[in-house]
Order: structure tokens, then C-alpha cells, then sequence
């Protein structure tokens, strides 16, 4: 029972953090301006994208993974 509460925990926390990009990448409009050399941060981002991406997984899995059952201690 634990597990399927995390699990649900977790896939409710990616859904709120899915769903702004979701619906950016679905509108299709975008506001763009022309100012060439404005801006030296121009490249590539994806690979954030990823990495924020794998840490969640990870992040899951061990929420997942977590062993909750304490065993008993005698002195």
C-alpha cells in the first residue's frame, strides 16, 4: 500500500511540473524578437531539460525503493 501511495505522490508532483511545459509547447505562439548579438546565452538547452529529467526519475525511484520496514531492536 505504501508503495502505490508514492508512486501516486510522485506521479502527481511530475504532473505539476509537466503540465506549464505541456501547454507552452502546445500553444505554438511565440513572442520573438529581432536583435542580433543581444545576447551571448544563445545554444542549446536540452541537455538541462534531460538532467532535470533524470533526477526526477532517480528521485522516484528511490521514493519507491525505500525500504519503510523497521525491524525490531532488543537491547
Amino acid at each position: 500500500m505504501q508503495m502505490i501511495k508514492k508512486a501516486a505522490i510522485s506521479l502527481a508532483a511530475l504532473s505539476v511540473v509537466a503540465a506549464p511545459v505541456a501547454a507552452s509547447a502546445a500553444s505554438g505562439l511565440r513572442a520573438a524578437s529581432n536583435a542580433p548579438g543581444a545576447s551571448k546565452l544563445e545554444g542549446n538547452s536540452s541537455w538541462i531539460i534531460g538532467l532535470i529529467g533524470l533526477l526526477a526519475g532517480i528521485t522516484a525511484i528511490v521514493l519507491v525503493a525505500e525500504d519503510d520496514e523497521d525491524s525490531p531492536v532488543s537491547p
